[in-house]
Parts: C-alpha cells; sequence; structure tokens
C-alpha cells in the first residue's frame, strides 16, 4: 500500500465520506503556495486573491475551507446586484469559477473597490489567468493586475497515487499498490478523475461482489475513455 510522506497532506474535492476539512489536506509541491496564502489569511499581500488552475487541480476544495475558516459569502458577479456590495462591506467574499460563470466587467470593479474600501478579502477560482479574461474596462484591468495571483498546477502522479489510496480508504477498499500505479500512468492528471474511477472501480466491484483486479481497472479505464465513466452499475 503506497504510504503519504509525514510532511505531506491531501487534497480532495469528493464525497462518500471522503475528508474534507483543512487537517485532511496534504499539500503537494504543485498545490503548496495555494494552500499556504489560504493558511497566511488574514495576513495576504493584497485583499484580492486569485487561485488559478486546471478543472480538478484542488481549487474548491482549498475555496471551501476557506469560506468555512472566515464565513465568507459567496456571490455571483454576473450582473450589477446591489446585495453583492453589501456582502462584501460585512465580510469576506467568494467568486468560484469565474473564467465559467461570466461576470459583469463593472459590477466586479465596484465589488474590488468595495473590498477595498471596507478592508475585506475576495477570493477568486480560475481556471485561466486574468490576462486571458480579455477584460475591456481599464480601471478593472488595473485592480486585477494588483491582485495576488496564485497558480495550482496539475497533480504529479506520486500526488495522484496518495489520493486514489486515500479515497478508496474512505470506502473500506485497500487496493493493490501496483494496480494504483498501473492506474495513475494511464489516467487524466486530476483530481477529479482519480474521484471518477475510484468511485466506477467500487461500483462494479460491489455489483459483482468480485475483487478489485488490474481487468475490472482495465475495463474502467476504457469506459472513462470512452466518456462512459459515470454510466449506471448494469
Amino acid at each position: 500500500m503506497v504510504k503519504p510522506p509525514a510532511t505531506r497532506q491531501l487534497p480532495l474535492e469528493f464525497g462518500h465520506d471522503s475528508a474534507s476539512g483543512r487537517d485532511d489536506l496534504i499539500v503537494s509541491d504543485s498545490i503548496s503556495a495555494a494552500a499556504g496564502i489560504i493558511d497566511r489569511w488574514p495576513d495576504w499581500p493584497s485583499p484580492v486573491v486569485i487561485l488559478a488552475g486546471p478543472t480538478g487541480s484542488g481549487k474548491s476544495h482549498l475555496a471551501r475551507i476557506w469560506v468555512d475558516r472566515v464565513g465568507a459569502n459567496i456571490v455571483d458577479i454576473g450582473a450589477a446586484d446591489p446585495m453583492v456590495l453589501e456582502m462584501a462591506s460585512r465580510g469576506p467574499v467568494l467568486i468560484e469559477d469565474i473564467d465559467r460563470t461570466g461576470f459583469n466587467e463593472t459590477a466586479l470593479f465596484h465589488l474590488i473597490n468595495a473590498v477595498r474600501e471596507h478592508g475585506s478579502w475576495l477570493l477568486i477560482t480560475t481556471r485561466l489567468w486574468p490576462a486571458s479574461w480579455n477584460v475591456r474596462l481599464p480601471d478593472l484591468a488595473s485592480r486585477l493586475k494588483a491582485a495576488t495571483v496564485v497558480e495550482i498546477a496539475e497533480p504529479d502522479e506520486a500526488l495522484l497515487a496518495l489520493v486514489m489510496v486515500k479515497l478508496f480508504a474512505d470506502r473500506q477498499v485497500v487496493v493493490d499498490d501496483r494496480i494504483i500505479q498501473w492506474l495513475v500512468a494511464r489516467m487524466e492528471r486530476s483530481l477529479e478523475a482519480a474521484r471518477t474511477i475510484v468511485t466506477r472501480i467500487d461500483q462494479l466491484a460491489l455489483a459483482r461482489g468480485s475483487k478489485i483486479t488490474r481487468a475490472l481497472a482495465a475495463e474502467v479505464m476504457a469506459e472513462v475513455d470512452a466518456g462512459q465513466g459515470d454510466a449506471e452499475v448494469s
């Protein structure tokens, strides 16, 4: 069985009774800077912090840790809304997946101003760096340049192996280390992919009353590659 080094903590974003608090986070090189900025709050280098990283890299999990710790409000900046500015006047705010959900440039500009005015904080998660947001409002572009941007890289194979071991353990399942390594060498490098694969393997093993073998793992990988990884067990 793969054993995590004592100095690491594992980022998990997913369910099935998975531990998802800060104490359950294994900080690898790919996520250490982002975890560090969350831990440093309220001692941030700027009132606006942007976590940028690929899908499944741990952004949402870190954002939830921050929300739980500081009592931040999650806001939608798709249109101008006076309530959003009111929330910023009362405390920290979070915008998740801003590059997916879109945003009103004027509304975001006023939100950042409200955060600065009230001595509060704004955390934003995104797959893309702010320079790729195609911001046209010069004042907003200036505000975003003053924000602290922290990159989260794709998880490496060692971290993905730890993630899969932990996800199986959450299901009271121990899987041969060789199967874990076989999967990691062939899967997409994301925590979401790890969750999908572990869930499907466990579903099939339970439905068939079988052990988790390399053949079963290969069957699941073929499903995932074909885009059927979330299919129901037949």
